[in-house]
């Protein structure tokens, strides 16, 4: 039997159309019960203050890239969403004279044009500029890895993906999106062999990088957080990592200070996690079987879930 239709876009899978009870669960949950989601494999962490999260977030950078050498290399994949980390990766760098010329990085998605075109790093929303501005060219040139250690999804796909395999990934980060994606993995259409049913969680975990159509929640919220909510100037495709290379990082580490998804959003994702509810209309609760994950919230942004006129 199919399943109710989207509340936000018909034409789409998301989490609005999942069982009510799962629904109802995840609502009810507060600070304290949410903390108690941790399980093998899962861990819940928070942290009191804004200082300590995005300190927090920028010393597994650090972390990653000393463990690197030539023969060995290791690398850490990031967000753009949050960035407040970013500058604090070049100052831990700079001020403890970190030599991190063996570590490697990797973006983690990238804007791209009507003709699916990676948007270049001069457009003023582009990631990888985003990136190399917030951290990477405040590094020290004798302390920085080289432009070839720096690796962005953008031209050719496969070899992009080929360097999970060569690189270790310490840690993939991410934040998570109003559909509850990482990267750019949101909700599929409702279309064709998904009319009735969105894709199991096997099949979804067989995405690769890729270019995706981006749902229209994810629009409106980079609107939102990133062009002053001006929707006509968001790119409606994206290319993104995907969960083949999720799965490749030894641990995946998901960070919500509560600017990018709402209370609800934030507990949701968790709940389906912790209790084992893979489904690909909630793309981040696949990682219920990823082996090593770990949610990082600032414990003051997790708000209520309860109705409160404004």
């Amino acid at each position: 039997m199919s399943r109710k239709l989207s509340k936000v876009a018909p034409a789409w899978w998301d989490y609005t159309t999942l069982d009510d009870e799962i629904l109802s669960d995840a609502a009810a949950l507060t600070p304290e019960t949410l903390f108690q989601l941790s399980r093998p494999g899962f861990q819940v962490i928070y942290h009191d203050t804004l200082e300590d999260f995005y300190l927090a977030e920028a010393l597994e950078y650090v972390a990653a890239w000393r463990r690197s050498t030539a023969d060995n290399p290791v690398g850490l994949c990031g967000p753009i969403g949050p960035t407040e980390q970013l500058p604090l990766v070049a100052r831990i760098v700079n001020d403890l004279d970190l030599d991190v010329r063996e570590g490697h990085f990797w973006g983690m998605d990238e804007w791209v044009d009507e003709h699916h075109q990676p948007v270049p790093t001069g457009h003023p929303l582009s990631f990888a500029k985003a990136d190399m501005e917030m951290c990477f060219h405040r590094i020290r040139p004798e302390l920085r890895m080289p432009e070839s250690h720096l690796h962005f999804p953008t031209g050719d796909f496969a070899a992009y993906s080929a360097t999970y395999d060569t690189i270790h990934c310490a840690t993939m980060q991410g934040g998570q999106g109003e559909t509850k994606h990482w990267a750019f993995n949101d909700p599929v259409q409702r279309t064709g062999k998904y009319a009735e049913l969105p894709p199991t969680p096997e099949e979804y975990r067989q995405l690769a990088t890729r270019v995706t159509q981006l749902h229209p929640m994810t629009i409106i919220q980079n609107a939102r957080t990133s062009g002053g909510g001006q929707v006509a100037s968001i790119p409606e495709y994206a290319a993104t990592v995907g969960p083949v290379e999720t799965w490749k990082a030894e641990k995946v580490t998901i960070w919500q200070a509560g600017c990018h998804d709402n209370p609800f959003g934030m507990r949701l994702s968790a709940w389906m996690i912790a209790k084992h509810l893979p489904d690909s209309a909630v793309p981040m609760s696949l990682l219920a079987d990823h082996p090593n994950v770990e949610f990082h919230y600032y414990r003051y942004g997790l708000g209520s879930t309860a109705a409160e006129m404004h």
